[in-house]
């Protein structure tokens, strides 16, 4: 008989959880719990549902049925006031990274510690500031505008904001899009350097396969809404599933290869003219 999962299993649990769009379903009561200290990645198709579920677990949206919890507390039901303080213990790394373009690195960074504390010792945000962008190798660059940054520094001052409240938890969602494989693998160390150090519990969303096996303790699959595949790197790579073999391979779909080897006739600019 399967186990029930109970709000006291993990760090952060789903019971039950489901979202729909009008009639677009989503999330299909999908049930998790996710370990302290350990990194939960999330992987699928476009469109399966994984920025919905992570934005669940922060309640930037909350579900039509079901249930989140963190730490034995239901959260998915609380009032805007008291989530800033659940907030508060977790961070969130964009896809963009969402930094102020209009605030320098050291504003961005002070940015959330000003939303929720009355700072009056400078001298000690001042020193908050530099331990945390020199977690990320970015110390040195307060002063600096978003503008002036490549993509992966960028990246690495939205990780240096999003830890800036020592948060226990950290949601990121696709890390590594628009980065090369070097600047990629950067953002890899960094989620492994974080859970590491400070013992926080990461649930990353990617299309990136090399980044997922690198930094996962824990592998979860999506498609159309419900969880398709939960396991280590090991297993996700053997599964015999059709559907996950061609999405960690990166396989068209044989629809899609029909359609494009099909044979059409080419219009060209001159014809249009005649």
């Amino acid at each position: 008989m399967e186990k029930k999962i109970q709000p006291s299993d993990g760090i952060i649990v789903l019971k039950d959880l489901s979202k729909s769009f009008g009639k677009n379903v989503v999330i299909d009561d999908i049930s998790l719990t996710v370990e302290k200290g350990k990194t939960t990645v999330i992987i699928g198709p476009s469109g399966c549902g994984k920025t919905v579920l992570i934005k669940h677990i922060i309640v930037l949206l909350r579900p039509n049925s079901g249930e989140v919890y963190f730490h034995d507390q239901r959260i998915d039901n609380l009032p805007e006031k008291e989530l800033n303080a659940i907030r508060t213990r977790m961070g969130f790394l964009f896809q963009g990274g969402a930094l102020f373009d209009s605030l320098t690195v050291y504003e961005n960074i002070v940015f959330p510690v000003r939303q929720h504390h009355h700072i009056k010792n400078q001298k000690k945000l001042d020193e908050l500031v530099k331990t945390k962008l020199a977690m990320v190798g970015m110390d040195g660059f307060q002063g600096a505008y978003p503008a002036k940054l490549s993509g992966g520094q960028k990246k690495r001052v939205a990780l240096a904001r999003a830890i800036a409240l020592s948060p226990e938890v950290i949601l990121y969602d696709e890390p590594t899009t628009g980065l090369d494989p070097i600047r990629s693998d950067v953002i890899n160390e960094l989620i492994i350097k974080l859970q590491k150090e400070l013992g926080i519990t990461s649930i990353v969303v990617t299309h990136d396969m090399a980044s997922a096996y690198k930094i996962a303790d824990r592998i979860i699959m999506l498609h159309n809404g419900k969880m398709l595949i939960d396991g280590d790197a090991e297993q996700i790579r053997n599964h015999s599933d059709a559907v996950v073999q061609r999405f960690i391979n990166g396989q068209a779909e044989k629809s899609d290869l029909k359609a494009l080897r099909q044979s059409s006739a080419d219009i060209k600019i001159e014809d249009i003219e005649q």
